[in-house]
């Protein structure tokens, strides 16, 4: 069996499963999937799609997405790639509907479906993310203390940019021809217990090594800010390739906002805002997982624009607000970031999250 019949077997089989147990539909009870009342018929994947946005065309909870495919842990983790060009139909003539991928006809040809794995589409905006997933972003405590360091600056240059020379002291005899230059930023304080969680990165360039040796010479290949004695190289990570089906947790999740990556502690943001959280893998998150997000109801006194005498004033607790939603992609021990994908109003750091 050719590649492009094996793929399109395994495209068919997986949008089969898609919709089945969508009994309820639209109306479905709270908890139920539900199509949008607008869902197509067919839709054509295209470039710039991702799978929440895929999602979202077809249901009202674009995370409830491996309900209907019927995926396990294991293929919510490493899901079948969706390609810009495949066609997704859907049928309503089944009970409960389903999806499938479109076949070609055989009158078009033959087709190439080989199709690079870096051009499946990702699981939230790429655009977004991106300079985030080769990053460190964390550094837990005291994890820089040990990598190689700048020593010295060819001619006593206070500050490198692109093509600037450095001497860097603890590499070894390290192959690594490409390593990552950071700076420690802003501790990352956990609002929970108020301990130190990690510390933020703040990525300042990349370099090469051009001559290894105590101390070696690397030279700046790239500078997002400027580069001086005293700044730490972390080895290059090999890109990821954002494809985790959007989902919620399996167990109970209960966090807190952190604060805005790269900002300060009190700065606000809002949709395809990158957010730090005080979970990470030991509190079981996971790339993927989808999280709602809370504001703490206000305390109000019950005197306030009251007729009549004045009676002794009560305080009660308004309910907490949920106003958005966050799509979980890089995880570390302790520490989480998350993308905002829906917002209703700024987020603040210190807001709760849980499972939607």
């Amino acid at each position: 069996m050719s590649k492009s019949s094996t793929r399109l077997l395994l495209g068919f089989w997986a949008f089969s499963f898609l919709l089945s147990g969508l009994a309820f539909a639209q109306g479905a009870p709270a908890g139920g999937v539900r199509l949008q009342e607008n869902a197509p018929d067919r839709y054509v994947v295209e470039k710039g799609d991702t799978l929440w946005s895929i999602a979202g065309r077809f249901l009202k909870d674009p995370w409830k997405w491996p309900e209907i495919w019927h995926l396990n842990q294991e293929q919510v983790r490493n899901p079948n790639r969706i390609f810009p060009g495949d066609v997704i139909v859907l049928d309503r003539s089944k009970n409960p509907p389903q999806l499938a991928l479109e076949q070609p006809s055989v009158k078009l040809g033959p087709r190439t479906y080989e199709t690079p794995v870096a051009q499946a589409i990702p699981a939230i905006p790429s655009s977004a993310i991106e300079p985030f997933l080769t990053q460190p972003l964390v550094i837990e405590p005291n994890g820089l203390e040990n990598a190689p360091r700048i020593v010295a600056t060819q001619e006593n240059r206070v500050y490198l940019g692109p093509g600037g020379v450095a001497y860097v002291s603890g590499l070894g005899s390290s192959a690594q021809p490409s390593w990552q230059v950071f700076r420690p930023g802003r501790p990352l304080v956990d609002p929970d217990s108020q301990k130190a969680v990690g510390t933020e990165a703040v990525y300042l360039g990349t370099v090469r090594v051009v001559r290894t040796g105590e101390p070696a010479t690397v030279q700046i290949v790239s500078a997002a800010q400027e580069i001086s004695t005293g700044d730490r190289l972390i080895a290059v990570a090999t890109p990821s390739v954002l494809q985790y089906v959007p989902h919620a947790p399996t167990s109970t999740v209960q966090a807190r906002i952190i604060g805005l990556y790269d900002s300060l502690p009190t700065s606000e943001g809002g949709r395809t805002s990158v957010i730090s959280l005080n979970k990470g893998r030991r509190d079981g998150l996971e790339s993927g997982h989808v999280l709602a997000i809370y504001r703490a109801g206000a305390t109000v006194s019950t005197a306030q624009g009251a007729p009549g005498p004045q009676k002794a004033a009560t305080s009660i607790t308004l309910p907490d607000e949920r106003y958005g939603l966050v799509f979980v992609f890089r995880v570390f021990d302790s520490v989480s970031y998350a993308l905002v994908m829906s917002s209703s109003r700024p987020v603040a750091p210190g807001d709760r999250l849980q499972n939607p």
